[in-house]
């Protein structure tokens, strides 16, 4: 199989993690739940994981570094906590329903969106300039987007947040273990991501990085400290950390940031850049093709859509995957961001790539298409 279907999952993982998972299932009960060597097992990788992740991102606490299922887990955690009803709150033109279908499940919230033209990193800053007033209470912006792997300028937006007092919060789906996100550096209230993507760790798995707001849970339950209390503890991670922790997925995610580390950030993000050129200029050359690639340096990571004319994008995927090519075709959760660049109708048919993506993967898809299309 030819995969090029990474923004939804890395399938490729480094072999630690599959080990690191089973092995939890044999060895490890719960952290917190016991002083015995399995739970005590749990608790060593819990931490080892936290203190992996507070490195990789900068964060000053490990305990700031709090699981959850997913990228979508951890937004609502953030959203819910600083999004009031009758709030206004300032958002990217290229957010995932993760990101809106939250926001629309609060009462009375306005939302106001900084679109910016696809791959114009100076148009986005500048609508985020003009749209930060005084009523907006948060601003929410996704790093890379999911459906074209438009780099948004996070920084430029984060330093105009902190000028206007205004709270942060960044999707880092798509970029987590592939660009540098620093807690520190942004200065954000919550940054998500999940850990099934970039950090190559188990589905299942992701990480909210909570800055100084304190949270509000979206579960209740036991954390194994301050039983006493009806209340969930006042402090993290305990807070957002009720019931029984996913030791298999956590275990294997440790492997996959050290796997990040140990590669190097730059070295993947070049690894990816480089095949996303590639891609976009064995594309270009397809009669009918219409590739959605930056065409300058840094605003693009390893994501890139295309439309071919004659095909319908969910029937080209279908047919690529006949072909032995996983890719992923539609409008990939993110209506706003097609509506942004005028694919709201056709969908794209949407390729990604990994650290484990060859040249070869590339050279093969580009001739499965040359034949699917004359």
């Amino acid at each position: 199989m030819i995969y090029l279907d990474s923004a939804a999952t890395t399938l490729q993982k480094p072999p630690a993690v599959a080990r690191a998972a089973a092995g939890a299932i044999r060895t490890m009960a719960t952290p917190g739940r016991g002083g015995h060597p399995p739970a005590m097992a749990a608790a060593a990788a819990a931490f080892a994981c936290r203190e992996e992740a507070a490195r990789l991102f900068s964060v000053a606490d490990p305990a700031q570094v709090v699981f959850t299922s997913s990228a979508t887990h951890g937004l609502n955690i953030a959203i819910r906590t600083l999004a009031a009803p009758g709030s206004t709150v300032l958002i990217s033109g290229y957010e995932h329903n993760a990101v809106t279908r939250p926001l629309h499940a609060i009462p009375d919230v306005t939302v106001k969106i900084a679109r910016g033209q696809l791959f114009d990193q100076a148009a986005v800053l500048e609508d985020f300039d003009r749209l930060l007033t005084p009523e907006v209470s948060l601003a929410v912006t996704t790093h890379v987007s999911n459906v074209f792997g438009f780099i948004l300028p996070v920084e430029g937006i984060a330093r105009l947040c902190r000028e206007r007092g205004v709270p942060l919060i960044v999707d880092a789906s798509q970029s987590a273990g592939c660009l540098p996100v620093s807690m520190e550096e942004l200065g954000a209230a919550f940054i998500a991501m999940p850990g099934h993507k970039g950090l190559y760790g188990p589905q299942g798995t992701g990480l909210l990085l909570c800055g100084s707001t304190l949270p509000q849970p979206l579960l209740a339950g036991g954390t194994g400290s301050e039983s006493k209390r009806q209340e969930m503890p006042g402090y993290l991670p305990d807070r957002l950390e009720a019931g029984t922790h996913n030791m298999p997925g956590i275990a294997g995610l440790l492997e996959g940031l050290r796997f990040v580390r140990a590669k190097g950030l730059d070295r993947i993000e070049r690894h990816e850049a480089a095949l996303i050129r590639r891609l976009a200029s064995g594309l270009s050359g397809l009669t009918g093709a219409e590739v959605f690639a930056g065409r300058e340096p840094g605003v693009q990571a390893g994501v890139l859509s295309l439309r071919q004319n004659g095909w319908d994008c969910e029937e080209l995927g279908e047919a690529l995957a006949r072909r032995g090519v996983a890719v992923r075709a539609g409008l990939h959760c993110a209506p706003l961001a097609h509506q942004s660049a005028g694919t709201l109708e056709s969908g794209t048919v949407r390729l990604s790539v990994s650290a484990f993506t060859t040249a070869g993967d590339v050279s093969r898809f580009l001739q499965e298409m040359r034949r699917l299309i004359r």
